[in-house]
């Protein structure tokens, strides 16, 4: 597997390791939920570069890079419709998922419908899966029968819509909203000027009566200086 950066959400970086011989990718922990909407466009500019590189099937089982303990199947629920399907590691270590699946998750992939799969079937016959690259005879089966995958393909309109929401939230996430600094400026100044207030009043408490209007005025000027 090579290692990519890729910009992590709140500071730092994600490094991720790809492998496009399998075209699969290790996540470690939550790395695919951390990742920018800018760092998940580059992430995928860089599997669509390498779409038609030579594929080899996944090892039957798969382990973990990090403790060699067979990973487990799971299936979930992607965002933006549709399920995805990958290999997690017992002992929280990360998970590893293929090009494919992570598109479906991600929303660049759009499964098809029984009625698609119908026509599709009627040309084609037998795919490859985009879950563990296993041949998948469509006239039969609607799903990998290995890996359980469904049936999904990189449709146009899917990419489109998928690439203008990742820019979207990309442009949202990096440009200042002026009226929320400025709202966050005035409840901070607000707040410590509160706080002054409150120290201003326990320490004239303690000035003797003699000397309130002149330490007074000390206090409030030291007050100034340091806001």
């Amino acid at each position: 597997m090579s290692k990519h950066r890729f910009e992590r959400l709140h500071h730092g970086e994600v490094i991720l390791d790809l492998c496009y011989a399998c075209q699969g990718i290790w996540f470690d922990d939550f790395e695919s939920v951390q990742i920018t909407p800018g760092g998940i466009i580059e992430l995928f500019k860089l599997l669509n570069e390498h779409r038609d590189d030579l594929r080899q099937p996944l090892r039957d089982p798969l382990h973990c890079p990090r403790c060699r303990e067979k990973l487990l199947h799971g299936i979930d629920h992607a965002k933006h419709g549709g399920q995805f399907n990958y290999h997690r590691c017992l002992q929280k270590h990360g998970r590893f998922t293929t090009f494919g699946q992570f598109m479906i998750e991600k929303g660049f992939v759009r499964q098809l419908a029984p009625a698609e799969i119908t026509t599709l079937a009627a040309r084609v016959g037998t795919i490859r899966c985009n879950g563990c690259g296993a041949p998948v005879d469509i006239r039969h089966n609607h799903a990998c029968t290995h890996c359980r995958a469904p049936i999904a393909i990189l449709d146009a309109d899917a990419v489109e819509q998928a690439l203008a929401r990742y820019q979207h939230a990309e442009i949202k996430r990096t440009t200042i909203n002026v009226d929320a600094l400025g709202d966050a400026i005035v409840t901070r100044e607000r707040e410590k000027s509160r706080r002054n207030r409150e120290q201003l009043r326990g320490r004239i408490e303690d000035i003797e009566v003699g000397d309130l209007l002149l330490s007074g005025i000390e206090l409030i000027w030291n007050l100034v200086v340091r806001h």
